[in-house]
């Protein structure tokens, strides 16, 4: 029995998710950002390649449109440095755009808005030796290096494959003029790594399923643990003040609504009021439709009295009716006689007064 107790079989709390999120403990895969990284940065590459090319093209011609072969007074220098350092950032501006946003996409896809500064507290056991060795010789640093030989293994055949069926048009292109050779190196060298980083994405996705796998064994309760948790919630104050305050409001909301839709209110006679109603067209019998102790029956009272709704004192009736009779629920018929006497009563009350008011 304690060994049951001390397993962790229970789901994550939402209090315990959010404690370690709080606490920077997220499922989250550095390769799957890094993936992401490399297959639109390859992509950016192809789609802003000719651009950059032109603008280190221009900054080429301007330093050059004089014909002097190189630089030598001082504001020569100042000038081709100023013209060398644009052309190269609007030349490398597009791709660095293009990988930041890539970088927070895939960060902000696996964990959504977060900042947590407690990664970056001082922890003993990040420089304690012995925690190193534990970790080295680890079951998650064995599977991490079987992960990455076969990282390894699978880039290795991917580009020996590639190289293989291209090597035809490499010894073809050797014949040729030289641009030709650099153009279908240029072409080939984009193809293989599209495919390499294709490889890695699906890969890195594994990688970030293991990861999310391991997160929620990771953050799994004992029973125990549940039972703690929810008694601490419970016992909570703050939380308990709040959740009555929420109830009173709800509570007060709905007599406000329903209490004006009674044909009378049955008190005990300050401790517990009820309210009830009869429609004989939509009834079959009548229905409690408010009931409250304390504070909610001063509040049916109140209400009544500002609608002018009968309020009748019927001790016995009123806790037998609080007692056993909820909300929305007809009257039982062991309550059918004392319940039709004082409905008898309210509408001869009212026809009367109808009367005297018509008179």
């Amino acid at each position: 029995m304690a060994a049951e107790h001390g397993e962790k079989t229970e789901a994550p709390t939402p209090r315990r998710r959010q404690e370690a999120r709080e606490r920077g403990q997220v499922a989250r895969s550095t390769e799957l950002t890094a993936a992401a990284m490399l297959v639109g940065g390859l992509l950016a590459l192809r789609l802003f390649g000719p651009m950059s090319v032109e603008a280190l093209h221009g900054m080429l011609s301007a330093v050059l449109s004089d014909g002097a072969p190189a630089a030598t007074r001082a504001d020569d220098l100042t000038r081709v440095t100023a013209l060398s350092l644009r052309a190269m950032a609007l030349a490398a501006a597009p791709i660095m755009l293009a990988l930041v946003v890539l970088s927070v996409v895939a960060n902000m896809t696996q964990t959504g808005p977060l900042v947590s500064w407690h990664p970056l507290r001082p922890q003993w056991s990040r420089i304690n030796p012995l925690a190193g060795v534990s970790r080295l010789f680890s079951l998650r640093s064995a599977v991490q290096l079987a992960v990455n030989l076969m990282k390894l293994a699978l880039v290795g055949y991917v580009a020996y494959d590639a190289i293989r069926s291209d090597m035809p048009l490499i010894l073809a292109a050797v014949e040729a003029q030289h641009g030709t050779l650099l153009s279908l190196m240029a072409s080939m060298c984009f193809s293989l790594g599209i495919k390499i980083a294709v490889l890695l994405l699906g890969l890195a996705l594994l990688d970030f399923g293991y990861h999310r796998w391991q997160h929620e064994r990771d953050l799994r309760m004992t029973k125990d643990e549940v039972k703690e948790e929810m008694k601490r919630m419970e016992g909570d104050p703050l939380l308990k003040h709040r959740r009555r305050q929420i109830q009173m409001q709800l509570a007060a909301q709905r007599l406000r609504r329903d209490v004006p839709k009674a044909d009378v209110v049955v008190t005990n006679p300050t401790e517990l009021a009820i309210a009830l109603r009869y429609d004989e067209k939509t009834m079959r019998a009548p229905t409690v439709i408010a009931k409250g102790a304390g504070y909610l029956a001063q509040r049916i009272r109140e209400i009544a009295r500002e609608h002018r709704i009968p309020i009748v004192e019927r001790k016995p009736l009123a806790q037998a009716l609080y007692k056993t009779v909820e909300v929305g629920q007809e009257v039982p018929p062991a309550l059918y006689k004392a319940v039709a006497e004082i409905l008898a009563y309210v509408y001869e009350l009212t026809g009367r007064a109808a009367r005297r008011k018509a008179g």
